[in-house]
């Protein structure tokens, strides 16, 4: 985006064709202190490209939470895990572990996954 003074004399602002920010990643965190201007307190992921998110999430001062969701039920959702095409957990789940951060797991932890049709 680019601030200009248009042709009338008015002022514009000019969306350019490029891409601010990858919004995973290293480009959570950018991203959300982008629209929001804060480090979150609070934040849950499920994939690696949830893992510097967290870690920023965890770096700031005070009580913080940093969770997991790891989808390990394929009968009633989708499983994804290390050897995932898609969604892959590896890093972030080992990260998780070892910084004692809360990992929900879907099958063990979760009686209903969808609400019953009515």
């Amino acid at each position: 985006m680019r601030f200009q003074i248009g042709a009338n004399g008015g002022l514009e602002l000019l969306k350019l064709p490029k891409i601010e920010f990858v919004d995973d990643g290293a480009g959570k965190p950018a991203g959300i202190h982008r629209f929001i201007g804060r480090r979150p307190i609070f934040a849950f992921g499920n994939s690696d490209g949830d893992l510097q998110m967290l870690q920023w999430t965890v770096a700031g001062a005070g009580p913080r939470f940093a969770g997991i969701i790891h989808h390990t039920d394929a009968a009633r959702e989708y499983a994804d895990d290390r050897q995932s095409k898609v969604g892959k957990l590896d890093k972030a789940l080992d990260a998780a572990t070892a910084s004692k951060w809360t990992i929900v797991d879907m099958k063990g932890d979760w009686k209903t996954i969808f609400p019953a049709e009515k």
